[in-house]
Protein backbone atom coordinates (compact mmCIF):
# COMPACT_ATOMS: atom_id res chain seq x y z
CA UNK A 1 0.00 0.00 0.00
CA UNK A 2 1.29 3.67 -1.16
CA UNK A 3 -0.30 6.60 0.54
CA UNK A 4 -0.11 9.81 -0.99
CA UNK A 5 -2.03 12.37 1.08
CA UNK A 6 0.09 16.32 -0.08
CA UNK A 7 -3.40 18.43 -0.64
CA UNK A 8 -2.70 21.50 -2.58
CA UNK A 9 -3.01 24.08 0.35
CA UNK A 10 -0.17 21.61 2.49
CA UNK A 11 2.00 22.84 -0.50
CA UNK A 12 1.29 26.24 -0.04
CA UNK A 13 1.47 25.88 4.02
CA UNK A 14 5.00 25.00 3.62
CA UNK A 15 5.85 27.96 1.25
CA UNK A 16 4.74 30.47 3.58
CA UNK A 17 5.90 28.93 6.50
CA UNK A 18 9.60 29.02 4.88
CA UNK A 19 9.01 32.97 4.39
CA UNK A 20 7.46 33.26 7.94
CA UNK A 21 10.58 31.77 9.80
CA UNK A 22 13.04 34.26 9.41
CA UNK A 23 10.63 36.68 12.12
CA UNK A 24 10.50 33.62 13.98
CA UNK A 25 12.49 33.17 17.38
CA UNK A 26 11.33 29.54 18.33
CA UNK A 27 9.08 26.73 17.06
CA UNK A 28 6.71 24.94 18.98
CA UNK A 29 6.18 21.19 17.15
CA UNK A 30 2.85 19.21 18.34
CA UNK A 31 3.46 15.48 17.90
CA UNK A 32 1.25 12.63 18.58
CA UNK A 33 3.19 10.91 21.49
CA UNK A 34 1.58 7.53 20.13
CA UNK A 35 4.20 7.81 16.68
CA UNK A 36 6.60 10.62 17.88
CA UNK A 37 8.86 9.50 14.63
CA UNK A 38 6.26 9.39 11.96
CA UNK A 39 4.27 12.46 13.24
CA UNK A 40 7.41 14.40 13.26
CA UNK A 41 7.66 16.17 9.88
CA UNK A 42 11.51 16.72 8.72
CA UNK A 43 10.92 19.80 7.45
CA UNK A 44 10.44 21.27 10.63
CA UNK A 45 14.67 20.79 11.55
CA UNK A 46 15.13 22.04 8.16
CA UNK A 47 12.99 25.25 8.32
CA UNK A 48 13.81 26.30 11.95
CA UNK A 49 18.06 25.98 11.36
CA UNK A 50 19.31 26.96 14.94
CA UNK A 51 16.31 28.43 16.70
CA UNK A 52 15.18 26.63 19.50
CA UNK A 53 12.30 23.88 19.75
CA UNK A 54 9.69 22.90 22.11
CA UNK A 55 8.38 19.37 20.98
CA UNK A 56 5.46 18.15 22.63
CA UNK A 57 4.22 14.85 23.06
CA UNK A 58 0.28 15.40 22.51
CA UNK A 59 -2.25 12.14 23.46
CA UNK A 60 0.29 11.24 26.02
CA UNK A 61 -2.98 9.74 27.80
CA UNK A 62 -3.04 7.39 24.64
CA UNK A 63 0.50 6.12 24.32
CA UNK A 64 2.62 3.41 26.43
CA UNK A 65 4.24 5.71 28.86
CA UNK A 66 7.07 3.74 29.22
CA UNK A 67 7.69 4.02 25.70
CA UNK A 68 7.46 7.88 25.86
CA UNK A 69 9.76 8.36 28.09
CA UNK A 70 11.88 6.40 26.12
CA UNK A 71 11.11 9.17 23.14
CA UNK A 72 11.89 12.18 25.47
CA UNK A 73 15.01 11.18 26.15
CA UNK A 74 15.70 10.71 22.77
CA UNK A 75 14.12 14.14 21.89
CA UNK A 76 16.36 15.52 24.77
CA UNK A 77 19.62 15.10 23.07
CA UNK A 78 18.83 17.57 20.26
CA UNK A 79 20.26 20.50 20.67
CA UNK A 80 18.54 23.54 21.11
CA UNK A 81 14.92 20.81 22.15
CA UNK A 82 13.26 20.57 25.23
CA UNK A 83 10.62 17.57 25.27
CA UNK A 84 7.25 17.60 27.02
CA UNK A 85 4.90 14.95 26.82
CA UNK A 86 1.09 16.69 27.48
CA UNK A 87 -2.29 15.52 27.21
CA UNK A 88 -5.16 18.35 26.28
CA UNK A 89 -6.91 17.41 29.85
CA UNK A 90 -3.49 18.64 31.25
CA UNK A 91 -4.39 22.63 30.85
CA UNK A 92 -2.21 23.85 33.74
CA UNK A 93 0.95 22.38 32.24
CA UNK A 94 0.23 23.75 28.77
CA UNK A 95 -0.31 27.59 30.33
CA UNK A 96 3.05 26.77 31.34
CA UNK A 97 4.13 26.95 27.74
CA UNK A 98 5.20 30.73 27.56
CA UNK A 99 6.76 30.73 30.47
CA UNK A 100 9.06 28.02 28.74
CA UNK A 101 9.56 29.93 26.07
CA UNK A 102 10.90 32.77 27.68
CA UNK A 103 13.30 30.45 29.48
CA UNK A 104 14.89 29.35 26.43
CA UNK A 105 14.75 32.92 24.38
CA UNK A 106 16.58 34.78 27.54
CA UNK A 107 17.08 37.90 25.20
CA UNK A 108 13.92 38.51 24.06
CA UNK A 109 11.88 37.71 27.41
CA UNK A 110 12.33 41.81 28.48
CA UNK A 111 8.77 42.37 27.72
CA UNK A 112 10.34 44.89 25.61
CA UNK A 113 9.79 42.87 22.44
CA UNK A 114 7.39 39.72 22.38
CA UNK A 115 8.63 36.55 21.67
CA UNK A 116 7.80 35.51 18.39
CA UNK A 117 6.64 31.59 18.17
CA UNK A 118 5.21 29.68 15.82
CA UNK A 119 3.62 26.32 16.37
CA UNK A 120 3.28 23.29 14.33
CA UNK A 121 2.56 20.06 13.42
CA UNK A 122 0.99 16.96 11.65
CA UNK A 123 -3.07 17.01 11.26
CA UNK A 124 -5.33 15.70 13.89
CA UNK A 125 -2.61 16.04 16.32
CA UNK A 126 -3.92 18.55 18.74
CA UNK A 127 -2.37 21.76 18.11
CA UNK A 128 -5.50 23.37 17.84
CA UNK A 129 -7.01 22.72 21.57
CA UNK A 130 -3.30 23.53 22.68
CA UNK A 131 -3.50 27.27 20.69
CA UNK A 132 -7.60 27.74 22.35
CA UNK A 133 -6.29 26.94 26.08
CA UNK A 134 -3.14 29.16 25.16
CA UNK A 135 -5.10 31.81 24.10
CA UNK A 136 -7.62 31.27 26.93
CA UNK A 137 -10.66 31.52 23.89
CA UNK A 138 -12.00 29.82 21.30
CA UNK A 139 -9.26 30.71 18.19
CA UNK A 140 -8.32 28.00 16.37
CA UNK A 141 -11.03 25.48 15.09
CA UNK A 142 -10.66 21.80 16.12
CA UNK A 143 -12.17 18.82 14.97
CA UNK A 144 -11.97 15.03 14.91
CA UNK A 145 -10.98 14.69 11.25
CA UNK A 146 -7.58 15.91 9.94
CA UNK A 147 -6.77 19.37 7.94
CA UNK A 148 -8.90 21.48 10.02
CA UNK A 149 -7.06 24.51 10.04
CA UNK A 150 -6.06 25.73 6.30
CA UNK A 151 -4.27 28.86 6.54
CA UNK A 152 -1.62 31.13 8.64
CA UNK A 153 -2.85 33.14 11.22
CA UNK A 154 -1.18 35.10 14.01
CA UNK A 155 -2.34 35.58 17.87
CA UNK A 156 -1.06 37.67 20.46
CA UNK A 157 -1.13 35.56 23.54
CA UNK A 158 -1.00 39.35 25.35
CA UNK A 159 1.77 37.76 27.55
CA UNK A 160 4.62 38.52 25.72
CA UNK A 161 4.55 35.72 23.20
CA UNK A 162 2.90 36.29 19.68
CA UNK A 163 2.11 32.69 18.41
CA UNK A 164 1.47 32.12 14.64
CA UNK A 165 -0.73 28.90 13.69
CA UNK A 166 0.28 27.27 10.81
CA UNK A 167 -2.10 24.45 8.16
CA UNK A 168 -1.11 20.62 9.72
CA UNK A 169 0.54 19.72 6.79
CA UNK A 170 2.46 16.17 5.90
CA UNK A 171 5.78 15.98 4.07
CA UNK A 172 5.34 15.89 0.51
CA UNK A 173 5.54 11.84 0.22
CA UNK A 174 5.98 9.00 2.91
CA UNK A 175 9.07 7.42 2.46
CA UNK A 176 8.68 4.83 5.39
CA UNK A 177 5.39 2.72 4.27
CA UNK A 178 5.56 1.37 8.11
CA UNK A 179 5.08 5.43 8.76
CA UNK A 180 2.27 5.69 6.73
CA UNK A 181 0.25 3.02 8.26
CA UNK A 182 1.05 4.15 11.56
CA UNK A 183 -0.36 7.83 10.96
CA UNK A 184 -3.14 6.05 9.49
CA UNK A 185 -4.55 3.91 12.29
CA UNK A 186 -3.68 6.68 14.81
CA UNK A 187 -6.04 8.85 12.66
CA UNK A 188 -3.74 11.33 10.49
CA UNK A 189 -4.78 10.77 6.89
CA UNK A 190 -8.22 10.95 6.06
CA UNK A 191 -10.57 7.95 6.40
CA UNK A 192 -11.07 8.34 3.07
CA UNK A 193 -7.72 8.17 1.40
CA UNK A 194 -6.89 4.96 2.72
CA UNK A 195 -8.15 1.02 2.73
CA UNK A 196 -9.41 0.44 6.43
CA UNK A 197 -9.44 -3.66 6.02
CA UNK A 198 -5.57 -2.97 5.17
CA UNK A 199 -4.58 -0.28 7.93
CA UNK A 200 -6.29 -2.50 10.18
CA UNK A 201 -4.50 -5.58 9.34
CA UNK A 202 -0.93 -3.54 10.15
CA UNK A 203 -2.61 -2.31 13.27
CA UNK A 204 -3.83 -5.97 14.58
CA UNK A 205 -0.43 -7.62 13.55
CA UNK A 206 1.39 -5.14 15.81
CA UNK A 207 -0.94 -4.93 18.51
CA UNK A 208 -0.83 -8.98 18.67
CA UNK A 209 2.90 -9.04 18.92
CA UNK A 210 3.48 -6.07 21.14
CA UNK A 211 0.39 -5.65 23.69
CA UNK A 212 -1.43 -9.45 23.14
CA UNK A 213 -2.41 -8.74 26.94
CA UNK A 214 -4.66 -6.16 25.96
CA UNK A 215 -6.25 -7.43 22.63
CA UNK A 216 -6.91 -10.48 25.04
CA UNK A 217 -8.74 -8.00 27.86
CA UNK A 218 -10.65 -5.78 25.52
CA UNK A 219 -12.07 -9.10 23.66
CA UNK A 220 -12.53 -11.40 26.14
CA UNK A 221 -10.56 -14.30 24.28
CA UNK A 222 -9.16 -17.57 25.67
CA UNK A 223 -6.17 -17.54 23.92
CA UNK A 224 -4.38 -14.91 21.29
CA UNK A 225 -5.50 -15.51 17.38
CA UNK A 226 -2.81 -16.71 15.48
CA UNK A 227 -2.82 -14.14 13.34
CA UNK A 228 -3.95 -10.26 12.15
CA UNK A 229 -6.46 -12.12 10.07
CA UNK A 230 -8.01 -14.63 13.04
CA UNK A 231 -7.91 -11.47 15.34
CA UNK A 232 -10.47 -9.26 12.87
CA UNK A 233 -12.92 -12.62 11.99
CA UNK A 234 -12.97 -12.85 16.36
CA UNK A 235 -13.82 -9.27 16.69
CA UNK A 236 -16.70 -9.38 14.08
CA UNK A 237 -17.97 -12.03 15.45
CA UNK A 238 -18.12 -10.52 19.18
CA UNK A 239 -19.04 -6.85 17.53
CA UNK A 240 -22.15 -7.38 15.58
CA UNK A 241 -20.28 -7.97 12.35
CA UNK A 242 -21.64 -11.08 10.58
CA UNK A 243 -23.94 -10.69 7.90
CA UNK A 244 -26.47 -13.37 6.13
CA UNK A 245 -25.00 -16.35 5.97
CA UNK A 246 -22.03 -16.27 8.94
CA UNK A 247 -20.06 -14.20 6.77
CA UNK A 248 -18.06 -11.70 8.70
CA UNK A 249 -17.82 -8.54 7.87
CA UNK A 250 -13.68 -7.53 8.11
CA UNK A 251 -14.73 -3.61 7.02
CA UNK A 252 -17.26 -3.44 10.09
CA UNK A 253 -14.42 -5.32 12.06
CA UNK A 254 -11.49 -3.01 11.40
CA UNK A 255 -13.71 0.13 11.78
CA UNK A 256 -14.49 -1.40 15.78
CA UNK A 257 -10.34 -1.76 15.88
CA UNK A 258 -9.11 1.61 14.71
CA UNK A 259 -11.73 3.02 16.72
CA UNK A 260 -11.28 1.57 19.74
CA UNK A 261 -7.51 1.98 19.15
CA UNK A 262 -7.51 5.55 18.42
CA UNK A 263 -10.37 6.07 21.76
CA UNK A 264 -7.83 4.67 24.07
CA UNK A 265 -10.46 1.71 24.90
CA UNK A 266 -8.10 -0.84 23.73
CA UNK A 267 -5.29 0.33 25.85
CA UNK A 268 -2.48 2.84 26.03
CA UNK A 269 0.19 1.48 22.78
CA UNK A 270 2.75 3.02 21.29
CA UNK A 271 2.91 1.65 17.98
CA UNK A 272 6.58 3.01 17.64
CA UNK A 273 10.19 3.22 19.55
CA UNK A 274 13.28 4.92 18.97
CA UNK A 275 15.02 1.56 18.19
CA UNK A 276 12.28 1.67 14.90
CA UNK A 277 13.57 5.01 13.53
CA UNK A 278 15.11 3.81 9.87
CA UNK A 279 19.18 4.58 9.63
CA UNK A 280 18.33 6.60 6.50
CA UNK A 281 15.63 7.25 4.01
CA UNK A 282 16.95 7.14 0.66
CA UNK A 283 15.61 9.65 -1.61
CA UNK A 284 15.62 9.08 -5.61
CA UNK A 285 17.35 11.54 -7.68
CA UNK A 286 13.77 13.00 -9.00
CA UNK A 287 13.13 13.53 -5.24
CA UNK A 288 15.85 14.83 -4.12
CA UNK A 289 15.08 18.11 -6.91
CA UNK A 290 11.49 18.02 -5.69
CA UNK A 291 12.47 18.81 -2.15
CA UNK A 292 15.10 21.36 -2.93
CA UNK A 293 13.36 23.20 -5.39
CA UNK A 294 10.19 23.44 -3.20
Amino acid sequence: MAINWYPGHMHKARKKIKEAMPDIDLVIEVMDARIPYSSENPLVSELREHRPCIKILNKSDLADPVVTSQWLEYFEKEHGVKALALTSTQRGQIRKLPELCRKLVPHRSTGIKSIRTMIMGIPNVGKSTIINILAGKTIAKTGNEPAVTKRQQRIDLENGIVLSDTPGFLWPKIHDQNSAYRLAVSGAIKNTAMEFEDIALFAAHYFLAEYPDLVIARYKLKHLPENELKLLEEIGRRRGGLRAGGIIDLHNASEVLLHEYRSGALGRISLERPDDIPVEEDLTPEEEDDRDNS
